[in-house]
């Protein structure tokens, strides 16, 4: 009986080819931890740090809006009227602009710095308190767990449409449930001199991120005309990316101004 001749070149192949397949699976396998390992930072450790800053940050607003003697800054001033600069005297109604006596306070507040925290956001029904920064800028404002404001746009208590933005997954995610919340909600902004309550009057559940017409002074979206508002009035916008962990689209939260009240 002849034994097997194994022929030298094929044990060579054969090695190589387990060496080739080893290799490969080494490689996947690092691969797979590298791309967890960045779904970990992105989903878990950005949001841990920016929540963390952005909790600081609301604190540290409210600690010095809160010392003896301190003045409103650069976010507002008070007018002789005894409303606080930009506030609106509001009557019966709404600052909509649909029937509320609303009549513009006489204003000396500074415009403020770029990527500047002056205000405090609150949101109850999404148990919700984030810090309010001048510009929507990813790593200057957005990525700190901040909410921006659109440059241009109204300041708080003021006539036309303070307009703001968040991020809804990842870096704090302050707008994650923004999809939650239902007219008649409330949204208040607060500021070194005062108190702003906006009720929630309208939702836009999908838009165009070119859509500008939502962030207008008197808002209204420009690819769904029957969303927004047709009369000068006193507006906040909240928006934010929809779907979730997508940018493709935008969703957008309309309210109107209720009361402003002195601190």
């Amino acid at each position: 009986m002849r034994a097997p001749v194994v022929h030298h070149a094929s044990r060579r192949r054969r090695a190589l080819r387990r060496r080739a397949l080893w290799t490969g699976g080494e490689l996947l396998v690092t691969v797979g931890l590298v791309l967890m390992l960045l779904v970990v930072h992105q989903l878990w450790w950005t949001n841990r740090e920016a929540r963390r800053g952005a909790e600081r940050k609301v604190e540290a607003l409210e600690r010095r809006w809160g010392e003896p003697g301190s003045s409103p800054g650069s976010s507002s001033a008070s007018s002789s009227s005894g409303s606080p600069a930009g506030a609106p005297a509001l009557g019966p109604r709404d600052g909509s602009g649909g029937g509320g006596r609303v009549q513009r306070a006489r204003s000396s507040a500074a415009r403020p710095a770029f990527s500047e925290a002056y205000a405090v956001l609150v949101v109850p029904r999404l148990s919700l308190r984030a810090p309010v920064a001048e510009g929507v800028g990813k790593a200057e404002v957005l990525n700190k767990g901040y909410v921006g404001h659109y440059p241009g746009t109204a300041q708080p208590g003021q006539a036309g449409n303070f307009a703001l933005a968040g991020h809804r997954n990842t870096h704090g995610e302050p707008f994650r449930y923004l999809d939650r919340l239902r007219r008649g909600d409330t949204v208040t902004v607060e500021t070194a001199a005062a108190m702003y309550t906006y009720v929630v009057g309208q939702v836009l559940p999908q838009t165009s991120a070119a859509d500008g017409g939502v962030i207008a002074p008197v808002p209204r979206s420009r690819v769904k005309p029957s969303y927004g508002y047709d009369r000068p009035g006193y507006y906040i916008t909240l928006t934010t990316c929809t779907p979730e962990f997508t940018s493709r689209y935008r969703l957008v939260v309309w309210g109107t101004l209720i009361s402003a009240r002195p601190r």
